[in-house]
């Protein structure tokens, strides 16, 4: 039996198995796993591991997406996330290269995913607070924002949450140095029902409930007594 003997249900299902790559190469080769690749039904997950993969044309994006992560953990990000005057120049010449790539492509996704229910961004360092915003102003059912190691995430962003993120339950904001306590209590205040993270953030302080955190410092303080 040949593959294109396949009913679409059974090849969506075989193609729902592989990386992108492979959907691409495979509907390269006739007329009908072509349209299979084509199906918006395939394209309602979208996982990326460097800004480079944003750049190829072996996936699609449309409004059937609902889950996007980019999750760059290579080495390299780390120059991403050194603040901008701190840079020498050829860390400077190496952002360049890529400064817009991650942020243009979510533009893209403001224009054309509004169904998009979670985004995770990690180790993206030239994500900006408007980015963000743009994004929550156009994916009104996004329930889930995990961003961690974005240097250019600031209190902004929580504050585009307070204001947008309407549908938001789940808000992670890890080893974003420039976010503060104060605006970490802000989203608490004005978004009970968030579910809010942000561990190693804000001047490096775990993220806790008020009170938890007065009974954390009362405990330090007696073991220092002791």
């Amino acid at each position: 039996m040949h593959i294109t003997q396949l009913n679409r249900e059974c090849l969506l299902h075989l193609f729902s198995f592989l990386d992108k790559n492979s959907r691409k190469n495979l509907a390269k080769t006739c007329h009908k796993l072509l349209e299979v690749f084509q199906d918006p039904l395939l394209w309602s997950l979208l996982n990326f591991h460097s800004p480079v993969e944003l750049k190829k044309d072996n996936f699609l994006l449309g409004p059937a997406l609902k889950h996007l992560s980019i999750c760059w953990y290579s080495e390299r990000v780390k120059v991403c996330n050194i603040e901008d005057w701190m840079k020498n120049s050829f860390q400077k010449d190496f952002c360049k290269r890529h400064e817009n790539t991650v942020s243009d492509f979510l533009l893209d996704v403001c224009n054309r995913c509004p169904n998009l229910l979670s985004l995770t961004l990690s180790g993206c360092g030239h994500v900006t607070d408007e980015c963000i915003l743009q994004l929550l102003k156009n994916c009104p059912n996004l329930k889930s924002l995990k961003l961690e190691n974005c240097v250019q995430i600031t209190d902004h962003t929580l504050e585009a949450v307070t204001l947008h993120g309407t549908s938001l339950r789940t808000l992670h904001v890890d080893f974003c140095r420039n976010v503060t306590q104060a605006g970490l209590e802000r989203v608490r205040e004005k978004c009970p029902s968030v579910m809010l993270r942000a561990d190693r953030s804000a001047n490096m302080i775990p993220d806790s409930k008020p009170g938890k955190k007065l009974m954390l410092e009362k405990s330090s303080r007696k073991l220092v007594q002791l």
